[in-house]
């Protein structure tokens, strides 16, 4: 009598934009397998993504924000590739009328949570801002409500914001390039450092498989991520992915991992993350498991 051994379950969690779809087509279509491991897919906001990631180290790999990495360094590591990466573009403070930068910096804003890394940039950027929580695809109906003065936008609302008759106060991708002459780190995938070297290089080769993938099948990818495009149309989540999923997202290259050391020293240094940012990329990780 023969037994056929149960893969080994794998949960995978991202956020559900255009961008994060793209990346993760390959696998959650199935195009991209692995013998012995069967994915499955969380999709929740970015926001909850990093709360959850701090409170248990549920999924084996999960998307985070660089902002929040320092608060579960020691439960999971950087993967080398998934990474979302402004270069030169990135988070922005919209408003329906012009504003002066050091106005703006006296003013309310909407964010999209606490441990974004957009809201990083903002407080490197702007310390005393007053700051207030809403959901991130409702902060460009808030600002045109009248209920803040201006908001902190992400995702698809960089591509959107002027339709709504908003203007841009500041792109703090560009504000980071002008200040550091680096790209702008915004989101990461993390595995959990508890997995052992050979499933992790197995998940990292999984990961960098699948947006591979999705780069060389563009249309299909497209396709399959125009569900989660939030009303952009064809022509505008190309462009939106191609910002996102690129050849940084392959690897984020030297100038991606200074930027990544750049950013969470800065913000402990400025008060903003308290704990001492210690970035550890796979490579390192597993090189340490066999010493």
């Amino acid at each position: 009598m023969s037994s056929t051994k149960e893969p080994l379950e794998i949960k995978i969690a991202h956020s559900p934009d255009s961008d994060d779809a793209f990346m993760f087509y390959g696998l959650a279509t199935n195009k991209v397998r692995v013998p012995g491991l069967k994915f499955t897919h969380e999709l929740c906001d970015i926001e909850t993504l990093n709360q959850r990631a701090m409170e248990e180290a549920y999924f084996e790999v999960t998307a985070i924000s660089f902002h929040a990495y320092p608060y579960v360094q020691e439960r999971y590591a950087l993967m080398s590739s998934g990474g979302s990466v402004g270069d030169g573009y990135g988070p922005m403070i919209v408003a329906p009328r012009e504003i002066s930068l050091e106005s703006l910096k006296r003013m309310r804003i909407a964010i999209p949570g606490t441990l974004t890394t957009a809201v990083l940039a903002l407080k490197l950027f702007a310390p005393e801002v007053e700051t207030e929580v809403v959901p991130f695809d409702k902060i460009i109906p808030a600002v045109q409500e009248g209920k803040f003065e201006a908001g902190l936008i992400i995702h698809e609302g960089q591509l959107t914001f002027d339709r709504s008759g908003l203007r841009r106060i500041i792109d703090l991708g560009r504000w980071w390039r002008d200040l550091t002459g680096l790209p702008l780190p915004l989101g990461a995938n993390a595995v959990r450092r508890d997995l052992g070297p050979e499933l992790i290089a197995t998940l990292c080769k999984a990961l960098r498989d699948s947006i591979q993938h999705g780069l060389d099948n563009r249309e299909q990818a497209l396709q399959y991520a125009m569900q989660f495009a939030r009303e952009l149309d064809p022509d505008d989540a190309d462009k939106f992915v191609g910002m996102y999923v690129n050849e940084r997202t392959l690897d984020y290259g030297d100038d991606g991992r200074k930027a990544v050391t750049k950013l969470l020293t800065m913000g402990h240094e400025q008060g903003i993350i308290p704990h001492k940012p210690k970035v550890k990329w796979v490579s390192e990780v597993a090189s340490a498991n066999r010493v």
